[in-house]
Formats: C-alpha cells, structure tokens, sequence
C-alpha cells in the first residue's frame, strides 16, 4: 500500500481532488488509518483512476462516472452514452462556431464605421401570443394610424383593455415604396367576438428571434433595421416570418417624432 501522497504523485492528481474522489465514492481507499486518518491505496487503483479521467475528458459528470463504474454497463449501454455525448459536442462546437461568426461580423461592423454600433442584436425565444388584429395594406408604415384608431376602438365598445405591449407584423417579404401589409395587433387576456375585420387569433411560438431595442422617434428606425438586416445576413441567417414591431413604450398621440419612444424589432430567422 502506498500513502495519499505518493499516490498523489504518481498519478498527478491532487490530494485535495483524491479526497473528493473518495467523498463521491469514486475512489474510496484501500485503508484509512484509524489513528491517523492517513488513506492508502494500492498502485492497481491507478488503472481506476485513469478511467475516471478518461471519462471525465469524454465529458462525463462524476455522477454520471460512479453509475458506470458501480453498475458496470454493457458495451451496447455505454455506446449509447458515448452517441449522446457526441451529440452534445457537435451541438457545442456549432454553438462556438456561430458566436464566432457574430464576433467576426461584429469586428468587421468596427473596422468598417470605426465605431461601436448602438444596436446589439441577441436571439430569443417568444412565447405563443393571443391578440385582437387588424390587417390592412396602407401607402406606408406612418400611415398605419387608421388600423390602429379602428381596433382600438372595437377593443373599447366590447370594454377590453390590452394586457400588454402592442405591436406590428409586417408581411411584405420584402422591401416597398408603397402599398405596405401591416396587421396592427394587440394582446389581449380575454375573449373578444372577431368581426369581419378584426380577428381574434394566437401568435405562434418562436423559437429564435432576432431582437434589437430603438431608442428615439420613429423617424429614425431604419437605423436600427439596417442594423439587425445587416446582422441577419452577416451570421448566414434567413428570415422565416413577418418582422414584429414591440413597442415597449409607446409614441405620446402616435407622433412620429417623440424622441422618448422605445421600439422592439423582432425578426424571425433560421441558419440559411
């Protein structure tokens, strides 16, 4: 037998790690001296030793280690385990491999303008949406009040207050001069009867948005959507959905210019 120490140094493993070993019942030692307290091991543990670092690089949890080597699993068990392991690395490397696109194209952005962007894009998930909407094809996007002023006031003659921020969906799959398709939606936590212009549907689920906040007056939000297109396209994404449009805080009387205006865009996407 050989004290921790010296089985420390052989195997290049820590005392304090060897004594954690042994608290997880991963390596227990052959004795522990009652006086003392010192542990001994013998050198055949080392082959042991080695498979739970094996494991370990493999990927492995330390509890998912002690149930292999306590249950001593088939081939056609560990296979299996090793196969979601795989899986999971794959999945990892695609992930390091997609944020250092967005580094690179972030990097490019500065070396381009020689300035830090006020729009950072990140991706989210949004849950399923019930609205009351309206839909209508209007000369532009400003000219959107009229979709508004009249589901606003159907919401008010059946006493139905929002429930939260409204929004747009823009549908045009891409960009008009004129003639653009907006539905003007708002969330709403009761029942309204549709009518024959204004539905009563449930937004689906997304499962990745790309979301930018704009800070300002309407008149300036090109910016932000050059922004976040410009992103989309220069992560190798395509957009798979109408842009929504949150406003978080809305426009005082619906003015154009109202600089204390904040504006969610939300762009639907998946890996072109």
């Amino acid at each position: 037998m050989i004290r921790i120490g010296d089985f420390s140094k052989l195997s290049r493993i820590s005392i304090k790690t060897l004594r954690f070993y042994d608290e997880m019942d991963l390596l227990k030692p052959v004795e522990v001296d009652r006086f003392t307290g010192y542990r001994y091991y013998e050198y055949a543990q080392l082959a042991r030793l080695n498979r739970i670092l094996a494991l370990k690089d493999l990927g492995f949890s330390l509890d998912e280690i002690r149930r292999l080597l306590a249950d001593d699993l088939s081939a056609e068990q560990l296979r299996g385990m090793l196969k979601l392991r795989e899986v999971e690395s794959r999945q990892r490397v695609q992930e390091e491999a997609e944020r250092l696109m967005r580094i690179e194209a972030r990097l490019r952005q500065i070396e381009q303008e020689d300035v830090m962007s006020k729009y950072d894009v990140v991706i989210k998930s949004v849950e399923p949406l019930k609205v009351a909407s309206l839909r209508g094809v209007v000369p532009t996007p400003p000219e959107q009040g009229s979709l508004w002023r009249d589901l606003e006031g159907y919401l008010a003659m059946h006493r139905v207050r929002p429930s939260g921020p409204c929004l747009s969906l823009y549908h045009d799959e891409e960009y008009k001069e004129r003639d653009w398709d907006i539905e003007v939606c708002e969330p709403i936590s009761e029942d309204v009867p549709p009518s024959k212009r204004v539905a009563v549907q449930m937004l689906p689920s997304v499962d990745a948005m790309a979301c930018t906040i704009h800070e300002g007056p309407f008149v300036t939000i090109n910016e932000a959507y050059d922004a976040i297109m410009r992103w989309v396209d220069e992560n190798g994404y395509q957009i798979i959905g109408p842009v929504r449009e949150v406003y978080l805080k809305e426009a005082k009387h619906g003015s154009q210019t109202d600089p204390r205006t904040v504006t969610e865009i939300q762009v639907p996407i998946e890996k072109a």
